[in-house]
């Protein structure tokens, strides 16, 4: 007789355990000569050293399929169990599987372009209209790479320009000023990351997310860097935040430069950025379109609407 344990380290409990422990109850179907114990993330074995060796194996190969797909099923616990590979469904242009298994896809040309030059290049800037899913394709981009363990950490950025708010009159702290501002990318990694697993992420800074001016003087090494909204940054902020890019590291810019909330009329930096560096070798320069938008499809309207106006001024 011999007693293991075993401790879930990338799985949500939960969602390992199921409803009403329903997954810890067909383990104990399929595994009739195990005592088998779980307490949140920990679960204890009793048996036959050759059963529960096979179990803890069967045990660790269920917790790598939810940290894969984030989600689970009787089918697939029993397919694991029985040693079969489960039936996943293909599927073309994967980035990552988001929460309860939803794929996240490069859904567009455009889309497709980013995560092929997320492969070639260590510095991507990614151009176009709200909704054309820049931002949310990046991001997953950089959870898949922290996930496979290409990078250690990632860290997510926005100049602390309002669009037609004053900061400085909303109540609270920095941190309570900043983060309703930050939302946009909190919301995209909630589709992608486990709720216990993000908010362990963001405690020990695997994740960051910060104003552009928290990052001077840094050199962000072994990460994947992202500047969203970044045609609201100064020559000298995005000159210094791009002069960031550390060893191992790979840095993509996202903004929309019909949409630029910077006061006194002042030069946006993400078009003195492009042009400066548009031959630059290793820079990639992909320009989302109308065709890219994945929102209401009364987004797309909206924005070609605004475009004829431009035009006709």
């Amino acid at each position: 007789m011999s007693e293991e344990t075993y401790i879930l380290e990338t799985a949500d409990p939960i969602l390992f355990c199921g409803v009403n422990n329903a997954n810890i109850h067909l383990l104990k179907v399929l595994f009739p000569k195990i005592r088998i114990i779980a307490r949140g993330n920990v679960i204890k074995a009793m048996g036959d050293d050759a059963d529960v060796a096979d179990f803890i194996k069967k045990l660790s190969l269920i917790e790598q399929h939810i940290t894969r797909f984030n989600t689970i099923n009787d089918a697939v616990i029993i397919d694991l169990v029985k040693g079969k590979e489960p039936l996943v469904i293909n599927t073309d242009n994967l980035i990552l599987y988001g929460l309860n298994g939803k794929a996240i896809t490069a859904r567009t040309e455009n889309q497709q372009k980013l995560v092929k030059a997320f492969t070639n290049h260590d510095l991507m800037f990614a151009v176009g209209p709200a909704g054309s899913g820049k931002t949310y394709t990046a991001i997953a981009l950089a959870v898949s790479a922290l996930k496979n363990k290409q990078v250690r950490k990632i860290i997510l950025s926005r100049p602390a320009v309002e669009a037609g708010e004053k900061l400085g009159f909303l109540p609270g702290d920095m941190k309570d000023k900043i983060d309703p501002y930050l939302q946009p990318l909190y919301d995209a990694l909630e589709d992608m990351i486990p709720p216990f697993k993000l908010k362990e992420y963001l405690e020990t800074h695997v994740i960051q997310i910060a104003p552009l001016a928290f990052m001077r003087g840094r050199t962000l090494s072994d990460a994947v860097i992202i500047l969203d909204e970044a045609q609201n940054t100064t020559s000298q902020q995005i000159k210094m935040f791009l002069t960031r890019l550390g060893f191992n590291s790979k840095m993509i810019v996202t903004g929309d430069i019909t949409q630029i909330d910077l006061p006194n009329a002042k030069q946006s930096g993400l078009i003195d950025a492009m042009h400066i560096l548009k031959d630059v070798k290793g820079i990639a320069h992909i320009e989302f379109d109308k065709q890219d938008i994945v929102r209401h499809k009364l987004v797309s309207r909206i924005v070609e609407a605004y475009e004829k106006r431009t035009e006709q001024n």
